[in-house]
């Protein structure tokens, strides 16, 4: 047995739309960055980028469980000497609601150049309005992810 390594010029890249109204933040990250790796695929090379491009509509109206929209924080720093600013989810969701799936996503592929190049295949729109009809994305399937 050999083990089977894909050539960057076997791949062939799919584009999905995922409505994320209604659906759980965490679990709906998984599945998409499940997708943006290419482990669904039965060609899956890790060392290559071989995902697809998902399309989220509707990020405004994802789900948090429990009590996280006023208990999760997310933190960054501008840099400067001090420049800690935290924010909880509420606030985000109130400016930049596709920042919450976006930040959720980026979390869970690689932290490496792998990661950002899989990471620039994720569109997330707020509303249920997007400008990538014309590349006919496919529904995600339901159940990306085996348990």
């Amino acid at each position: 047995m050999k083990t089977y390594s894909a050539k960057a010029s076997e791949i062939q890249k799919k584009w999905f739309i995922v409505d994320a109204e209604g659906k759980t933040l965490g679990r709906l990250a998984t599945q998409i960055a499940y997708v943006l790796r290419g482990k669904h695929k039965p060609t899956f090379t890790p060392h290559m980028d071989m995902g697809d491009n998902v399309v989220v509509i509707n990020a405004a109206k994802v789900k948090l469980s429990a009590n996280k929209e006023l208990t999760k924080l997310y933190h960054r720093h501008t840099g400067f000497f001090g420049g800690l600013k935290t924010q909880t989810a509420a606030e985000i969701r109130a400016t930049q609601p596709e920042r919450l799936l976006e930040l959720a996503v980026k979390g869970m592929l690689p932290h490496n150049r792998l990661g950002d190049e899989c990471y620039r295949h994720l569109k997330v729109y707020a509303g249920a309005e997007h400008p990538h009809v014309s590349q006919k994305p496919e529904a995600l399937p339901e159940r990306t992810i085996k348990n």
